[in-house]
């Protein structure tokens, strides 16, 4: 019985200190977890802010006059994209700088003014088209944009401004959970999903300046210059080191992601509806209307509160982005967790951002589409320019040290500075070929 009582008590030794391992091993799971978690942030938003009013405009454009044969680009762009947002966030990671503060340092402040003065331009026709898109969702709802897009610009400023760097991020991952409305609408429209599946692996291509300038709008749209300063100032704000590149790394993998699925979907959607009946749209609102007499009033419901969050969340990472760059570029301090006294600069062009979009806003009959006509394409323009300092900064071993680029990396990133280079030339070349024989 005694023996039998030992062998009792042992087991339930080791029993507990079994039961004392695996809470152990549970508990620590659950913090690596939460530290996971706490880590990610800059490029689901940096990616997700991408797919804003213009974006909307121009997936929807692209579904409604080319159905689904421009769905295959979206392939290489996610790859394209991924390893663009990729070298930003390492070096933001490893540099502790921005990347319009590394340009500025090592092409120096000529090459640095060109950059920011075109950046500068597409972000404010951009920011523009985030305030028109909000007023023409609000008006889907019958709400009128000048009680909507007062409020909202409010709203944008209060948070980034008198918010912290955590509670502005929280706010823009929540606003980046209403793209799943793009989702249910084109499911809603029912596709012939075999037909989407072949497009998205049989590309076509075309040598007409309609079809080169829709392929350009939706590389500026989807990989937009704005995303890779965005994404590396936050990686700095963030305070994040190179221990974190993993965590960092997937961050922006699955921002691109799900921002170009959510993309594909919008042209899906429209496809579906717009395009098999012959419907001819101009802008994103005209998608969400057009939606209700073939799909239903929910379809349209749906496609307008995708455009409100789209519009909102782009109005505050846009603005954001600019004054992160030129503040970079110019050396002044910039930050969430500063005050106006403490950077004037930085939160004086994002205060003056949100003033010019809503302004212009509220103006009638904004001639929105060449607005963002020219801004998409400045942007298809600019990126070839942006990625070539990109990879030149990645690749540089004084900066990255080790984590430099590798041979193989950097042979695939100048093959997608190429091929984006081409592109931009053979829309410019085609364009004013059109041009000069149509007259």
């Amino acid at each position: 019985m005694a023996k039998a009582s030992k062998m009792t008590q042992k087991l339930k030794v080791r029993l507990k200190l079994r039961t004392s391992r695996i809470g152990h091993s549970i508990f620590a799971s659950r913090n690596k977890i939460l530290i996971y978690l706490s880590l990610l942030g800059p490029g689901i938003i940096s990616a997700s802010s991408g797919n804003e009013a213009s974006g909307i405009a121009t997936y929807s454009v692209t579904g409604a006059e080319y159905g689904y044969s421009l769905l295959w680009s979206f392939i290489p762009m996610t790859i394209f994209f991924i390893v663009a947002q990729e070298m930003c966030v390492r070096m933001g990671a490893v540099t502790g700088q921005g990347l319009a503060d590394l340009i500025r340092e090592h092409f120096g402040v000529r090459w640095t003014t060109v950059v920011m003065l075109a950046l500068l331009i597409a972000n404010t026709g951009i920011i523009i088209a985030e305030f028109v898109g909000i007023a023409q969702a609000s008006e889907i709802f019958g709400i009128p944009r000048y009680f909507s897009v007062p409020i909202s610009a409010m709203f944008i400023w209060w948070l980034v401004v008198k918010g912290t760097s955590k509670r502005v991020e929280k706010v823009f991952l929540i606003m980046s959970l209403v793209f799943l409305t793009y989702i249910i609408s084109a499911f809603l429209a029912q596709p012939d999903w075999r037909e989407v599946g072949k497009e998205f692996i049989t590309p076509s291509f075309r040598l007409d300046s309609g079809y080169l300038f829709t392929v350009m709008a939706l590389i500026g749209t989807t990989i937009t210059p704005f995303m890779q300063v965005f994404v590396q100032s936050s990686v700095v704000e963030k305070g994040l080191q190179k221990e974190d590149l993993p965590v960092a790394r997937a961050d922006a993998i699955i921002g691109v992601v799900s921002a170009n699925t959510i993309a594909a979907f919008i042209v899906i959607c429209t496809a579906a509806t717009l395009h098999v009946n012959g419907i001819k749209i101009e802008t994103a609102s005209d998608a969400a209307r057009a939606l209700s007499p073939v799909v239903g009033e929910y379809a349209e419901y749906l496609f307008a509160i995708g455009l409100f969050g789209a519009s909102m969340l782009a109005m505050g990472v846009l603005p954001l982005a600019t004054a992160y760059s030129l503040s970079e570029a110019l050396g002044f301090e910039k930050g969430l967790s500063y005050s106006f006294r403490e950077a004037p600069i930085f939160l004086g062009i994002f205060t003056s951002l949100i003033i010019v979009g809503a302004v212009m806003a509220l103006i009638p009959n904004v001639p929105q589409v060449p607005l963002l006509l020219l801004t998409q394409c400045v942007n298809g323009i600019l990126l070839p320019i942006l990625l070539t300092a990109i990879v030149l900064l990645s690749s540089n071993k004084e900066i990255m040290g080790e984590y430099a680029n590798s041979r193989l990396f950097n042979i695939f990133a100048w093959t997608v500075v190429v091929i984006l280079s081409t592109l931009s030339l053979l829309m410019i070349f085609k364009t004013l070929w059109d041009v000069v024989f149509a007259s």
